[in-house]
């Protein structure tokens, strides 16, 4: 594949709330694992503890090789109506969808309904019949917020455009023009408490537009307003490790690979690939002037977006463009998700693009709301995602997209993030930021 633009029809998915009739059906019923959808019991594999095997194979026939990656639940799953678990996901697609998304070539095992297989032989039926049931007790289950507790507020004091938190000491980075502030646990259960520190910057113009946390979570690189990209070393205290100098006056979005051993900056027309272990630019790449608002790297790919609405992946080996999708729509946001598989896109129109970062599954949940701000991020658990759409925040499960939570705030929420124990959500609004407690 090279540079090839995708025809851009998409299946239909739907935001549903949770029906009344599961409200009161405790966890670990079985009622409750009937109920779940199919994609929600496959995605086990991705997201939590790996399905267990089912030994060697018999036969080595396509449907055996499909089965023998599933559990004995996941089979009875299979075989549950068609209609029923396509309703359960899909509404009508759009025209001209029906060859791509046919129930012959439904998403796989991590978006959607499982793909048809012919029927099994009688040898693979006899051998999973003698496989002794799961009890439901020891299956291990990702957890999903049912609700959020607005704690605290933290007053940054002008407009945070950038906002991040860790997992294990909980401490928050608010950015925006002038300087950063760093608060510490105590804050985030307060309302008007003063930052543990404020890194202010020489040049008090400088605005940072775009942060991200390292994985380990002890060091933290900015971009914005100015011709370099920091990093920063955060423990034990806050300072300045290396300013890269950039070569373009406005960094719009930053991505680090999983490694934390490549960042990608964002700036119009072009991203900078930067080795971060030697603080060395790697590669100055053209890309369209108008599709580099926002970045992201998964694996060997990499991902552009913007004013232009297409799409683009890139081979970061070869700086090939892979992919071009026509969105039709403004991107505002490009995540993925924490097994690097499926990249979730937002729209200027508040829908939400889900697509396989290397099969060719593309998904689109509407909402049609004309929006200034589209945010997104994952949770590092992977069982559900933060969406939030100007002043409203949405709480989504992975992957059955249903909504969890909706929190409506006073102001446009300008970015957010998740912290990495998923204990607290926070998002960075008009002069100040908002810390939600994490209900499960």
């Amino acid at each position: 594949m090279s540079g090839e633009k995708e025809e851009d029809s998409f299946g239909i998915l739907r935001i549903y709330d949770e029906p009344e009739e599961r409200r009161n059906v405790p966890e670990s019923s079985g009622i409750a694992s009937l109920h779940e959808h199919p994609a929600q019991s496959q995605l086990y594999g991705v997201y939590g503890t790996p399905p267990p095997s089912l030994g060697p194979p018999m036969q080595h026939s396509p449907v055996y090789q499909e089965m023998s990656s599933m559990t004995p639940q996941q089979w009875a799953l299979q075989t549950l109506d068609r209609s029923e678990l396509q309703a359960g996901w899909l509404s009508e697609a759009e025209p001209g969808e029906e060859a791509e998304f046919s129930p012959s070539v439904l998403p796989g095992s991590e978006f959607g309904q499982p793909c048809s297989s012919p029927p099994p032989s009688e040898e693979v039926l006899s051998f999973l019949r003698a496989i002794p049931p799961i009890p439901d007790e020891v299956v291990v289950r990702q957890r999903t917020p049912r609700e959020s507790w607005k704690v605290g507020r933290l007053r940054h004091g002008k407009k945070v455009y950038a906002i991040a938190i860790g997992g294990s000491t909980h401490h928050v980075y608010t950015c925006g023009q002038g300087y950063i502030k760093v608060w510490d646990a105590s804050a985030l259960h307060a309302w008007d408490k003063a930052p543990q520190a404020q890194l202010n910057f020489q040049d008090h113009q400088n605005c940072v537009l775009t942060c991200k946390l390292f994985p380990d979570e002890q060091s933290l690189i900015t971009g914005g307003l100015s011709r370099t990209l920091t990093l920063w070393d955060l423990a034990p205290t806050p300072r300045i490790r290396a300013q890269l100098a950039s070569t373009g006056p406005v960094c719009y979005s930053l991505a680090i690979s999983s490694n934390a051993q490549i960042c990608l900056a964002c700036f119009k027309g072009f991203v900078e690939i930067w080795d971060l272990q030697n603080q060395i630019l790697i590669r100055k790449h053209e890309v369209p002037e108008y599709g580099s608002r926002c970045v992201d790297i998964v694996g060997n790919k990499f991902w552009t977006g913007g004013e232009d609405t297409s799409l683009y992946s890139w081979d970061l080996r070869s700086y090939q463009k892979l992919q071009q999708h026509d969105l039709q729509h403004e991107i505002l946001s490009i995540t993925h998700d924490p097994s690097e598989e499926w990249m979730l896109v937002g729209l200027r129109t508040s829908d939400i693009i889900i697509l396989h970062s290397h099969r060719k599954e593309k998904f689109k949940a509407v909402i049609h709301k004309y929006i200034h701000h589209h945010n997104l991020k994952f949770a590092s658990c992977g069982s559900y995602f933060v969406s939030t759409l100007d002043e409203s925040i949405h709480c989504l499960a992975a992957p059955s997209l249903q909504r969890l939570f909706q929190v409506e705030e006073s102001t446009e929420i300008l970015c957010c993030d998740v912290s990495s124990d998923n204990q607290y959500l926070v998002t960075g609004s008009k002069n100040s930021a908002t810390v939600y407690k994490l209900l499960y």
